[in-house]
């Protein structure tokens, strides 16, 4: 059987527009799979580096409330580094192994002195602007009282000043048992944002 050859204006016509559908399905095809193994590679790496975390009680507020989700960098990750300021995940020393983990803000790093002086913070002798704080503390829950960070020690307090377990009942925190630090929160939707 012998294949015949037919000059390029005897072909049949393609409909019109049916190959520029196949292009367009081509590349809606690619831009979907780039964006689900973009999203899969996404997914991992966040889940090496972080981890999500519930937030339970009261001792953060007005900054975080229960029932908040955030995403917490793993502190052990590329030697990440923690200032005064930043909210962290820590199991305080001597806390029964049960017992959740708690959301504090580091006030000192190691080196530094904290006192408490007339229910005011100082750090360094300085006191502390502190607008992130729920309501003046009490006398009865900020006494006087100081602390020398030594190296790897950190001094953390919560927000809600009168209604937190912290370095001031439990003293500085290692940093071996800082698990993280806050960095976003994901839920609920309307509080969705860097923290």
């Amino acid at each position: 059987m012998s294949e015949q050859i037919f000059p390029a204006s005897q072909l049949p016509a393609t409909p019109k527009g049916t190959s520029r559908a196949r292009r367009v399905m081509r590349v809606a095809a690619t831009l979907v799979a780039s964006c689900i193994v973009i999203l899969f590679v996404g997914a991992v790496v966040l889940s090496a580096v972080s981890i999500r975390f519930f937030v339970e009680g009261t001792g953060m507020v007005p900054t975080l409330h229960a029932g908040e989700f955030l995403f917490v960098l793993r502190t052990n990750f590329l030697g990440v580094q923690l200032d005064r300021g930043d909210i962290v995940l820590l199991h305080p020393s001597g806390s029964a192994s049960n017992e959740p983990p708690h959301f504090k803000r580091i006030i000192g790093v190691p080196g530094d002195t904290v006192e408490i002086r007339d229910t005011r913070v100082f750090v360094n002798g300085t006191a502390l602007s502190e607008p992130y704080i729920n309501e003046p503390c009490l006398p009865t829950h900020c006494e006087n009282q100081s602390w020398v960070m030594d190296a790897n020690e950190f001094f953390v307090l919560g927000d809600n000043r009168n209604h937190s377990s912290d370095s001031r009942l439990f003293g500085p925190v290692n940093r071996d048992l800082i698990t993280g630090k806050a960095f976003f929160r994901y839920w609920p939707i309307e509080a969705l944002g860097f923290i």
